[in-house]
C-alpha cells in the first residue's frame, strides 16, 4: 500500500510561488492589498498545490472536530435525505454531519470542498464521481477519508459507496424487453456546462446500451430540460413523446418524479399506464408506492448507502488492526415490478402468403 498523499501547506505554498508564508496569508485573507503579481504568483501555487487553507488551525489544541461534511446535488430529493439519515444513524453523537448541496453544478461542488475542507472535517462524503480538475486535486491532497457515493467510480479517489448507475440502465432496458416491449422510449435531462445529472446521464448510456444489444433503436433515448428532473419534466418529455413518437410502447424515466409527471400526462390524454404505453421510474420514491397504479421502478435502497457509508467510515477512523477497509463497497440495485408495466400483449403474427 502506498503511504497517503501528504496535505499541502503555507509553506509549500509559499515555496512553489517563491514569496514569504506572511505574504500567502495576506493574498488568502486579503488580496487587496498586495500587488497583482504577487497575487497571481500565490493564487497559481494554490492552484497547482490543491492547497486549502485551514481556518481552525489556532482554536483547537486537539486538532479534532468531530465533525462529517456531507455534499448532496439537492436536499429535495427524499432518496439523499434518506442517505444523510443512514449516515447521521450509524455515526451516531459522536460525529455530527454538516451538508452542502450543489444543485447538480460541479462548480458548486468545488466551492463547497473548498469550504468543507478549510473547516478540517474528519472525512468528506460527496454523492457523485465527477469533479473539477480543482475539486479532484483537493480532495486527492486532504489526507482525510474522502467517500463518493450514489456512483461506483473505477478507481474511486479514496473509497465509495454505491452502484454502477449504467448497469441499472441496463436493467431498466431488460425490465422492459423481457415484457415484450420494441419501441422502448427513455427520458433524462441534458448535460450541459451548468448543471448536470451524471448518475441519470449514465442510467441513459446503459439503457442505450441494452437496446442495441438487444438489435432494438435507441433513437428514443432523449435528453430534455435541464437537471434536476421534476413531474413536470416527466410530463413535458411524455409529451414530446407522444407527438414525436405516436408507436412508443413504454418509457423509462430516470426519476420516479418524472415518472410521475409522465403517467399524470398519459392520463390527462386518456391513455391507460401500462396497457397504452408502460412507464417505468427509477429510485423507489414514497410517491411511486403510493401513486395509482403504483410506479414499476429500479430500486435502490438510499439508506442502505448512508449506513454504509456510515460504518465504512467509522472502520477508517478506528483502524487499530492496521488493515484498510475495501475501496469499493457495492450496494447493488433491483428491478420491482409494479402496476405501471406489464406483459405487452402478443403481436399479430403476418399472414404468410401475403392475401390476395
Amino acid at each position: 500500500m502506498s503511504s497517503p498523499p501528504k496535505k499541502p501547506t503555507m509553506r509549500d505554498v509559499s515555496r512553489l510561488a517563491g514569496v514569504s508564508t506572511m505574504t500567502v496569508s495576506r493574498v488568502l485573507a486579503d488580496p487587496g492589498i498586495v500587488s497583482q503579481e504577487t497575487r497571481r504568483r500565490v493564487l497559481t501555487a494554490v492552484e497547482q498545490l490543491g492547497y486549502v487553507p485551514d481556518l481552525v488551525a489556532g482554536s483547537l489544541s486537539s486538532r479534532r472536530t468531530n465533525f462529517v461534511g456531507l455534499i448532496l446535488p439537492t436536499l429535495t430529493n427524499s432518496n439523499f435525505g434518506n442517505s444523510a439519515q443512514g449516515l447521521a444513524e450509524v455515526l451516531g453523537p459522536s460525529y455530527q454531519l454538516l451538508i452542502g448541496y450543489t444543485l447538480y453544478r460541479i462548480a458548486e461542488e468545488e466551492r463547497l470542498v473548498r469550504a468543507l475542507l478549510s473547516r478540517r472535517p474528519e472525512a468528506l462524503v460527496i454523492a457523485g464521481s465527477i469533479h473539477t480538475v480543482a475539486t479532484r486535486r483537493m480532495l486527492t491532497n486532504a489526507a482525510i477519508p474522502i467517500v463518493e457515493i450514489w456512483e461506483r467510480p473505477e478507481p474511486p479517489i479514496d473509497r465509495s459507496v454505491g452502484f454502477s448507475n449504467f448497469e441499472a440502465g441496463r436493467a431498466a432496458a431488460r425490465h422492459l424487453i423481457d415484457l415484450g416491449h420494441r419501441r422502448i422510449a427513455a427520458v433524462g435531462s441534458l448535460v450541459d456546462a451548468d448543471a448536470a445529472d451524471h448518475r441519470g446521464e449514465a442510467r441513459l448510456q446503459g439503457f442505450a446500451a441494452a437496446l442495441r444489444d438487444a438489435g432494438l433503436p435507441d433513437d428514443l433515448v432523449l435528453r430534455r430540460g435541464h437537471a434536476p428532473v421534476s413531474y413536470g419534466h416527466g410530463a413535458e418529455a411524455m409529451a414530446f413523446l407522444l407527438e414525436a413518437a405516436g408507436d412508443v410502447e413504454a418509457v423509462f424515466a430516470v426519476s420516479d418524479v418524472s415518472a410521475f409527471g409522465a403517467i399524470m400526462e398519459c392520463r390527462r390524454r386518456g391513455i391507460d399506464v401500462p396497457g397504452g404505453i408502460a412507464v417505468l421510474g427509477f429510485g423507489d420514491f414514497e410517491i411511486g408506492r403510493q401513486c395509482e397504479p403504483a410506479i414499476s421502478t429500479v430500486r435502490v435502497d438510499a439508506k442502505a448507502i448512508g449506513e454504509e457509508t456510515g460504518r465504512l467510515l467509522l472502520e477508517l477512523f478506528d483502524r487499530t488492526d492496521g488493515t484498510p477497509p475495501p475501496i469499493l463497497r457495492d450496494v447493488g440495485i433491483s428491478v420491482v415490478g409494479r402496476g405501471t408495466t406489464a406483459l405487452r400483449p402478443a403481436r399479430p403474427s403476418s399472414p404468410w402468403p401475403p392475401s390476395r
